[in-house]
């Protein structure tokens, strides 16, 4: 499965993201992360994690969503994977 995350401060790396992630989902382990440039300002990120449940991602991504972090509002979604 994988969480969406939209609307990140452009600067941020994917240590940082791993790091903002662990903190709100301990028990997650994220495999992947592509990078999506956006509207220049807006970046977003597709994350994928293995082994993750459902339920968990859609609370992490609850969680996140319209969460203010280095400045900027998260939009996060859950995609279940193809």
């Amino acid at each position: 499965m994988k969480l969406w995350i939209g609307n990140m401060a452009p600067e941020t790396s994917d240590d940082e993201l791993k790091a903002f992630l662990k903190k709100y989902a301990p028990d997650l382990e994220c495999s992947t992360i592509a990078r999506v440039e956006g509207a220049g300002n807006r970046p977003g990120a597709l994350i994928a994690f293995e082994e993750a449940s459902r339920a968990g991602l859609d609370a992490l991504g609850r969680r996140l969503n319209g969460m203010f972090w280095k400045g900027h509002e998260l939009v996060s979604t859950v995609y279940m994977a193809a």
